[in-house]
């Protein structure tokens, strides 16, 4: 038993597709829908302040479970209110993995870091305890589920207060990257020292040299899905060197991509290409939200003689000049060291995973998820055993022609 519950048995009062609750001592509403129309409304509301994820945008999302054929019975959008006034809203899809019923984000892995859609200003001015209510009037008593499972929630601070704090349980896991900057004459003061700017022209010589060097930008529209298939075949080669699996490989995955690039897909993408002589070296793909912008996948030619030229550096460092100059205020670079983070990002942000048990089953899967990420973060932190795990993964990727289950969350 944990905290009294059997296994497999549902906590108390469920909520089920349209009904409500409420947290009476906070005057919460809780309302789920299965249906992203119910609240559209609401979602535009909560994300006129701005979006940390492309996992928080109404056309992401809604083309997610579109190209993916997620039932509607899997679609799961909870939402917390108080006096009509929207405070959360979680749009979460159900999985089962080896027999377990978890709610997660839509996206999963594809985005750098994902949250709910919240009012952050009014969660800054309720106590810790009201918090806490709140998010477990919302979590806990869905029917249907076993565990919900928050991966890469940015850890956020309004006026002082973490305001996702006391959201289920929570360990740190990661850092979120990010460049912000006013200018690009402000990135390049803070981020490029003398001796990085002499490594980044000698750099670009290197690449000039070898024929007539070119940058742009697309948006949506058929060249940008041309060029997509450039950078998932470029994609491809690297992880077969890595000995990884792809995971822009499936089918649906790639569909999806397309989607987003689609003039009318209600998404906006912009792409960013570096040419040598007309062909295209280097590739980033990027999702707009305002002045904001978030970088999903990045590639570059596996030419070794290119690679000399560092064609993904030179393209990155054209796409601060470009968008910064442009007006962007955030470039988003994801979760996880890279050298080019390092080069270019001033804003570094913990990253935690969240888990809400609802059922006996859940909380063992939360628990077993939580010591597996544990220890994914003591490998990381040793040399030997992560060169150990590398090499176990690659075997197990040759062997299975995928990862093992669950290994990409």
């Amino acid at each position: 038993m944990v905290d009294g519950i059997a296994l497999g048995e549902q906590m108390p009062v469920p909520l089920t597709g349209g009904a409500t609750g409420t947290a009476r001592d906070i005057g919460i509403t809780v309302t789920l829908t299965h249906r992203v129309e119910d609240v559209t409304e609401t979602w535009n509301v909560l994300a006129a302040s701005g979006i940390q994820s492309p996992g928080q945008s109404l056309g992401f999302t809604r083309l997610w479970a579109r190209e993916f054929g997620i039932a509607e019975a899997d679609q799961f959008y909870l939402l917390a209110s108080r006096k009509g006034l929207p405070l959360a809203l979680l749009p979460l899809h159900r999985r089962r993995v080896r027999g377990v019923r978890i709610l997660t984000w839509f996206p999963g892995p594809h985005v750098g870091c994902n949250a709910p859609l919240v009012d952050a200003a009014a969660l800054a001015t309720m106590s810790p305890a009201e918090r806490r209510a709140m998010w477990t009037a919302l979590l806990r008593h869905v029917e249907g589920a076993d565990v919900v499972y928050l991966k890469a929630v940015p850890q956020t601070f309004v006026d002082g207060v973490d305001v996702f704090a006391e959201l289920g349980q929570s360990i740190a896991v990661e850092t979120l990257y990010r460049a912000q900057f006013s200018s690009w004459d402000e990135a390049n003061t803070t981020q490029r020292s003398k001796s990085r700017r002499k490594h980044d022209r000698q750099q670009g010589d290197r690449l000039e040299a070898l024929g007539e060097v070119s940058f742009e930008t697309l948006g949506n529209g058929e060249q940008a899905i041309d060029a997509l298939d450039i950078m998932f075949r470029q994609r491809a080669v690297r992880f077969r060197a890595m000995g990884v699996f792809d995971p822009f490989a499936p089918p649906q995955v790639r569909a999806f991509y397309d989607a987003t690039a689609r003039q009318d897909s209600g998404v906006e993408i912009k792409l960013h290409l570096l040419r040598l002589n007309g062909v295209i070296t280097a590739v980033r793909y990027n999702i707009v939200a305002g002045n904001r912008m978030f970088c999903l996948i990045s590639s570059m030619s596996d030419d070794p003689t290119i690679q000399t030229g560092s064609p993904g550096k030179q393209c990155l460092l054209r796409v601060m000049q470009t968008e910064f100059d442009a007006g962007f205020s955030m470039f988003d670079m994801g979760a996880g060291f890279t050298d080019e983070k390092r080069h270019w990002c001033n804003v570094q942000i913990p990253v935690r995973q969240h888990y809400q048990p609802i059922t006996r089953r859940g909380a063992l899967a939360a628990q077993a998820h939580r010591n597996w990420a544990l220890l994914r973060q003591r490998i990381k932190s040793d040399i030997r055993l992560l060169k150990l795990a590398k090499t176990a993964r690659g075997l197990l990727v040759r062997a299975l022609g995928k990862p093992p289950a669950g290994a990409e969350d």
